[in-house]
């Protein structure tokens, strides 16, 4: 009995002595999930909510302080099921980043690329971003979905399944506009095969949508905002393309401008340099060898 007493004084004196390290740990944890809680939130619908809500707390307080005791318990009354009604008005959001915490990366697909896909995914930035331009040239309507750590089951499955080969002449002929899929979007994997066409994507029901834009916008600013997918749009009207990425709308992507983004969105940069670097003092190797 005497050895439990000591053994338990022991672990006690020794939380004790760490204590202060144990709390600059808890405050610093909880203020990266405060930073990253309102990273998340900021520029979405959900910022306009927790306003309103910040709002009605003053005015309770207020209230309550004035003795104002219908309106304190009306509010006082709303509060009591809040937990309840964020869930439900936070849905969107919620699932948005369960999604992508529940990712193998927060990042994207570029923290997973070794040396031997590297080429592979150089590849299909250039048959996307080709593709893209084409269709811009000529005004075809376009909707293009690159799965990254999200993954987009239930969206592939309301699509024609195909499981492809990703080329030029298979993107062509799907958005060739009297083909029957050429209205739905494709998704390319995250092994870079199509594996669907013709697929229903949901649509953004954020305000801050620009006027001029129409539902094949919509729709892939939808998928951006829940998932971290990375989302080429050609527009039918104008040609224009543009990048979706979540749930950012960016314009006026060029052949050139579009390789880049893809890349930054596909490939980890410091992979790549260090790949570079490792092939030029090969060479470098080799001809002093030689």
């Amino acid at each position: 009995m005497q050895n439990l007493t000591d053994f338990f004084g022991y672990i006690r004196n020794t939380v004790l002595s760490v204590r202060p390290v144990i709390d600059i740990i808890d405050i610093t944890i909880v203020s990266v999930m405060i930073y990253y809680a309102v990273k998340f939130i900021r520029d979405r619908r959900a910022a306009k909510l927790l306003i309103g809500i910040f709002l009605m707390a003053v005015v309770y307080l207020i209230s309550d302080a004035l003795g104002m005791y219908v309106l304190s318990f009306a509010l006082y009354s709303i509060f009591q099921v809040g937990i309840i009604s964020l869930i439900i008005l936070f849905q969107p959001e919620l699932r948005s980043l369960l999604e992508k915490v529940g990712g193998t990366s927060i990042h994207s697909i570029n923290r997973i690329v070794d040396q031997r896909n590297i080429q592979k995914v150089n590849n299909s930035i250039d048959i996307i971003s080709k593709a893209a331009a084409e269709f811009s040239a000529v005004k075809r309507g376009a909707l293009i979905v690159i799965e990254r750590t999200t993954k987009l089951g239930d969206i592939i499955k309301s699509g024609i399944l195909l499981k492809a080969e990703l080329s030029a002449p298979l993107l062509k002929n799907i958005f060739y506009d009297k083909a029957p899929l050429h209205d739905g979007a494709v998704i390319i994997g995250s092994d870079l095969t199509v594996e669907a066409a013709g697929c229903i994507l949901p649509l953004s029901v954020s305000e801050d949508i620009p006027a001029d834009v129409g539902t094949r916008h919509r729709a892939g600013l939808g998928i951006s905002e829940n998932s971290d997918a990375a989302v080429i749009i050609v527009s039918e009207e104008n040609g224009k393309i543009s990048v979706a990425v979540d749930g950012r709308l960016e314009r006026n992507f060029d052949l050139y401008s579009l390789k880049k983004k893809l890349s930054s969105l596909l490939l980890d940069n410091s992979n790549v340099k260090n790949i570079k670097h490792s092939k030029n003092r090969n060479r470098k190797n080799k001809n002093n060898n030689g």
